[in-house]
């Protein structure tokens, strides 16, 4: 079959897809904004529940993108976007011009940036990270404040930017407990004389093996779980970090000082997206991710016949459900070429 598919994202989803699509014959163009491949799949430590190493997932999608049939565009964005009546038409931001009988969207998520919420002193006070900072942390083997010391207290505030109305985000992210849960044993692996304690509205552990991880976080690595979303952090003379919080279980408000704050940032419509879906006329929904045709039997699809979806860039997804929505959209996509396309 002598088909062009342009995939747009080289995240997880991106790479799953344009590997099933260059296995069978379909030549490929695998766009990607950053100068490498993997998307936040780089950034992770450790992955949830069984925490293994993120490089062994990364190494599977290498694998299966290791063909001649993909065509890497890296550093690449899309300034054009138009269609005509039997194929798709891409100019990069270097002036090249694609044609396709088909386009996959793999434009993924943005964490939400945490600054938005200043009542957490992110960017103000010392030693107010993100959890993608502290996976950073991890590593690089270090989880040290900012003079150099090693924190003996430390909190963990769950859904920043996430079922939040203030910033517009009324979505449940789905991921932020179990990382969170994922982190504070890590934590405690790394520093442990450290006491953790995580801030939650409620634990929203629905994936397979989530609610063991939360239960051994507490059993057996003794991480403090507080039902009470945190109002305010402040900074004390002493340059510790003061949390008001209200302790919902016990009915009672609470002061705690702490060493370092850590936040469970959400996940957003990536910038990419919203780019492209201002460009070629697809929609978003109220989550402001793009719309499947149906949420049901029509996931993969768009509002445009031959444009398809793959991954979060519909909704948040950990990574297993990532690769399984990419596999499903490989399957759509084959369908379009051989039935649909007209």
């Amino acid at each position: 079959m002598s088909k062009h598919v342009i995939v747009i994202g080289g995240g997880v989803a991106g790479l799953e897809v344009a590997g099933q699509l260059s296995k069978v014959g379909i030549e490929v163009s695998l766009i990607e904004k950053e100068s490498k491949t993997g998307g936040h799949l780089n950034n992770w430590y450790k992955l949830f529940p069984d925490r293994r190493n993120s490089s062994e997932v990364k190494e599977y999608l290498n694998g299966i993108t290791a063909n001649n049939g993909i065509n890497l565009m890296t550093d690449t964005t899309i300034e054009k976007f138009n269609r005509s009546r039997s194929c798709f038409s891409i100019t990069t931001n270097g002036g090249k011009e694609l044609i396709a009988d088909a386009i996959v969207v793999a434009t993924g998520f943005d964490l939400f940036k945490s600054a938005r919420k200043e009542e957490y002193g992110y960017g103000i006070y010392d030693n107010v990270i993100t959890s993608a900072d502290l996976e950073e942390m991890f590593r690089k083997g270090e989880i040290v404040l900012t003079d150099g010391s090693v924190p003996e207290s430390i909190g963990i505030i769950h859904c920043v930017g996430s079922r939040d109305e203030k910033v517009g985000n009324y979505y449940c992210s789905k991921l932020c407990c179990v990382t969170a849960v994922k982190q504070a044993i890590e934590l405690r692996e790394h520093l442990p004389e450290s006491k953790v304690f995580c801030y939650y509205m409620d634990m929203r552990m629905g994936g397979a093996f989530y609610e063991e991880l939360y239960r051994e976080a507490q059993e057996k690595w003794g991480v403090n779980f507080i039902r009470g979303k945190v109002s305010e952090a402040s900074e004390t003379i002493e340059k510790k970090l003061m949390v008001k919080v209200e302790d919902t279980l016990a009915g009672r408000p609470l002061k705690m000082n702490l060493d370092m704050l850590v936040l469970m940032a959400g996940m957003e419509m990536s910038a990419g997206g919203e780019k492209v879906a201002g460009m070629s006329g697809l929609k978003t929904g109220e989550n402001r991710f793009f719309a499947a045709a149906d949420n049901h039997f029509g996931s993969n699809k768009s509002n445009i016949e031959g444009i398809f979806y793959a991954g979060t860039c519909t909704a948040p997804m950990n990574i297993t459900e990532t690769i399984s929505h990419a596999r499903a959209a490989f399957t759509e996509v084959m369908e379009w070429l051989r039935n649909g396309k007209r």
